[in-house]
C-alpha cells in the first residue's frame, strides 16, 4: 500500500486537498499556517487512506498532542490513549460491518480471514499509522516553513529554483526532523558503545537528531543547504525500521510547499523566529504555531 508506485498515484488527490486549503486562506492578512494548512492537509490525506470520518479530527488532534509529548504530561496521557483506543475500536466495528476501499478494511480483512493479527495488533496498528502518517508530517511542513521564512534567502532561492524541492525536503528532514530520538531500546546483553558500557536491558534513547548533525557524515552539518547531496540521514530511521509511510510523506511535501509557495510568494513569518515556542518533549520537534503574513496571493493554485 505504502510503495513508491502506488502512493504516487496519490498525487492528484493530494494535490487536490492542498489546493482547496490554500484557496481558503486566501484574503486573509495573516493565518497560523500549521491550524490553516499544515495540520488539514495531512489528516485529511491519512483519514481517506485509511477510512476514517475526517468530521472527528479535532477529537484526534486533542489525543496526538498530549501522546507525542507523553513526558511534558504525563498526567493526561493515559486518558488520550484509552481515548484513542476506544474509538478505534469503535471504528473497526463499524468499518467491520460496513467494509469500504480503504487501508482499514482491508486491514481488517487480513486479521478476520487469514487470522494473522489480534485484535490488539490490529489496534496498535491503526493507532501508530494515525499517529506516524499525522503528527510527523505536519512537524515537517511546519519546520520546513520555519527553515525557508527565518532566513528570508533560503524562501527565495527555492522560489527562483523549483527544482530543488526534493533536496530541500530532504534538508529539513535532515535539520529539522519531525523526531528527534528512537523509540526506547534494550539491548538484551551487556554492549559496549563508543567505550560506554550500557548493561543488559537497561533503556536507551537513541538521538537521531544528533546522527543527523554528525560533522563527520554532513559536511557544514549546522548550516542548511538546500543543494545538499548526498544526504543519507535518519529522519525515517534505518534498516528494518525505516518508516513505511516515507513515500507518502515525500509526495506530500513536495505537494504542499510547491503549492504554497507559488500560491503565497510573499509569505513571511509574523512574529520574530525567536518568539515562536516548541512543543515540549524530547520525542517529537515541532512548533505550537507558525503565524505567518500572506502578503499577496497569486491567481490561481498551482501546487498539482
Amino acid at each position: 500500500m505504502f510503495t513508491p508506485r502506488r502512493v504516487e498515484g496519490l498525487r492528484p488527490r493530494i494535490a487536490e486537498i492542498s489546493d482547496e486549503l490554500l484557496d481558503a486562506m486566501a484574503g486573509q492578512e495573516k493565518v497560523d499556517l500549521l491550524d490553516a494548512f499544515a495540520f488539514p492537509l495531512p489528516m485529511q490525506v491519512i483519514c481517506e487512506l485509511l477510512g476514517i470520518p475526517a468530521g472527528d479530527r479535532d477529537d484526534f488532534r486533542a489525543w496526538s498532542s498530549v501522546i507525542v509529548a507523553s513526558e511534558a504530561r504525563p498526567g493526561e496521557f493515559p486518558g488520550a490513549v484509552m481515548s484513542m483506543v476506544a474509538y478505534l475500536r469503535e471504528i473497526l466495528a463499524l468499518r467491520r460491518a460496513t467494509p469500504g476501499d480503504d487501508l482499514l478494511s482491508a486491514l481488517i480483512e487480513v486479521r478476520d480471514s487469514e487470522d494473522r493479527l489480534s485484535e490488539d495488533e490490529l489496534t496498535s496498528m491503526v493507532f501508530l499509522l494515525l499517529i506516524a502518517g499525522y503528527e510527523t508530517m505536519v512537524n515537517l511542513l511546519g519546520n520546513g516553513t520555519y527553515l525557508l521564512l527565518d532566513q528570508r534567502e533560503r524562501w527565495e532561492q527555492l522560489r527562483a529554483e523549483p527544482a530543488l524541492l526534493p533536496t530541500a525536503i530532504e534538508e529539513f528532514l535532515r535539520f529539522e526532523s519531525s523526531v528527534d530520538t528512537a523509540t526506547y531500546r534494550f539491548p538484551a546483553e551487556p554492549v559496549e558503545i563508543g567505550g560506554q558500557e550500557i548493561p543488559a536491558y537497561a533503556p536507551v534513547m537513541v538521538s537521531l537528531l544528533s546522527a543527523n548533525r554528525d560533522e563527520a557524515r554532513f559536511p557544514n552539518a549546522g548550516s542548511v543547504q538546500l543543494d545538499r547531496s548526498p544526504n543519507l540521514h535518519l529522519a525515517f530511521a534505518h534498516g528494518i525500521h525505516h518508516c513505511l509511510g516515507a513515500p507518502l510523506a515525500r509526495i506530500e511535501a513536495q505537494v504542499a510547499f510547491a503549492g504554497l509557495i507559488s500560491r503565497y510568494p510573499s509569505l513571511e513569518l509574523a512574529v520574530p523566529a525567536a518568539d515562536l515556542a516548541w512543543t515540549p518533549g524530547v520525542r517529537m520537534r515541532g512548533l505550537v504555531a507558525l503565524p505567518v503574513t500572506l502578503g499577496q496571493a497569486a491567481q490561481q493554485s498551482t501546487s498539482a
